[in-house]
Parts: C-alpha cells; sequence; structure tokens
C-alpha cells in the first residue's frame, strides 16, 4: 500500500487553514460567553403591562349570531430593568371572546422604552359583522343574561433588548389582558357621550417573551 502524503506546500495551506477556523471558532465562543456572563448579571425582567381601563361604544349581537364591536382600551407597559431597554418593534392589538378573535387588529405605534420608562397606548378595536363561532353562541347568549362578558385583548408582538450599545435579535412577545365588561349594570363605569360606557379595570396582565 502507498501512503499519500502532501506536499510542503499542500500541508502549509491546511495547517493555516485549520488555525483560521479554530480561531473564528474560539472568538465565536468568547463572544458567546461574555454575553451569558453579561445577561446573567443584568438579569434581564420582561415588561409588564397593564390593562387600566375600557371604554365600550358598540357590543351588538344580531341574528345568526352575528357580533359588531368597538372599544377603546387604555394598556400601559412598564420596563423593570435598571439596565436593559427595550424596543417595540411590532405590537398588535385585538379583542377575543373564549379564544375566538372578535376584532381586527389594530397596530400599535412602534417605540423604545428605556430603563424604568411607561409607555401608554390608547388605541381603538373594532369588529364588524363578525360570525360568532357556534360553540360560542350558547355561551354568548348566557353571559348576556348575566350582564358579564369575560373578553381578553391580546398583544402580539416582537421586542428587542438593548444592553449599552448591544441590541439583540427580536423576540416575540405575548401578552394577554383578562377584562370582565358588566353589560348588565350601566352604573358600573362611566357614561361617556351618549351611548359610550368607559369601565375602570387597572387589570395586571400575563407576558411572556
Amino acid at each position: 500500500m502507498s501512503e499519500k502524503v502532501c506536499d510542503k506546500h499542500g500541508c502549509k495551506r491546511r495547517k493555516i487553514f485549520r488555525r483560521i477556523i479554530a480561531g473564528i471558532l474560539i472568538f465565536i465562543l468568547i463572544v458567546l460567553i461574555t454575553i451569558l456572563i453579561v445577561w446573567a448579571i443584568l438579569r434581564p425582567t420582561k415588561p409588564r403591562f397593564i390593562l387600566q381601563d375600557a371604554t365600550v361604544y358598540v357590543f351588538n349581537v344580531s341574528n345568526p349570531n352575528v357580533l359588531t364591536s368597538s372599544f377603546q382600551v387604555t394598556i400601559s407597559s412598564r420596563n423593570p430593568n435598571d439596565r436593559i431597554g427595550i424596543y417595540y418593534d411590532k405590537l398588535d392589538l385585538y379583542a377575543t371572546y373564549h379564544n375566538q378573535q372578535i376584532t381586527y387588529k389594530t397596530s400599535l405605534p412602534t417605540t423604545y422604552q428605556g430603563h424604568k420608562e411607561i409607555n401608554v397606548w390608547s388605541p381603538y378595536v373594532y369588529g364588524n359583522a363578525v360570525p360568532v363561532a357556534p360553540y360560542n353562541a350558547v355561551s354568548l347568549t348566557q353571559d348576556q343574561s348575566s350582564g358579564i362578558i369575560p373578553l381578553m385583548f391580546k398583544i402580539d408582538g416582537r421586542v428587542r433588548w438593548k444592553v449599552g450599545t448591544f441590541i439583540t435579535g427580536k423576540y416575540h412577545l405575548y401578552v394577554r389582558c383578562s377584562a370582565y365588561i358588566n353589560f348588565g349594570d350601566r352604573q358600573a363605569g362611566t357614561a361617556v357621550g351618549n351611548n359610550a360606557v368607559k369601565y375602570q379595570l387597572v387589570q395586571s396582565c400575563s407576558v411572556s417573551v
């Protein structure tokens, strides 16, 4: 058997190539370890959202189980971190009833939230002639009879974290705000205009990133 031996120049090129690859891998490893250490020291905390109030302009059900609704909600977000800023790149707000989306998505303004800062949004969400799923029709009738409608205002979006000059990639943000609207008693809210009623909720939202 003949043993294959590289020539002088070929072996030299291979050694240089291996050293370059090893150097790149070591550099990447150092960068990743540094990021993990900084991340562990800073201990980033996800933002906190609160559903402050909801103003109901329209909430009508017509046959056969078609829902028309219009709300204005006030939602605040607080960045609890001392050294980490948050970029809100994309935020879509909509309302659901028993996991069924009943309004169109409303886009919230993109913004940067500094350390310990609070942002407040007061968008409108609405849905025109949205068919209610058959499995929700019975529940909706019962809830209307009781006068209390359990709604969920959801925000789906993407955020980035800023540590000094370093900015991370995009992370998915999921916010869920429960709201039990007392339609049976208008005195539970504050009249706004002719037909609208504003309900003070001050309800903490669940947040996952």
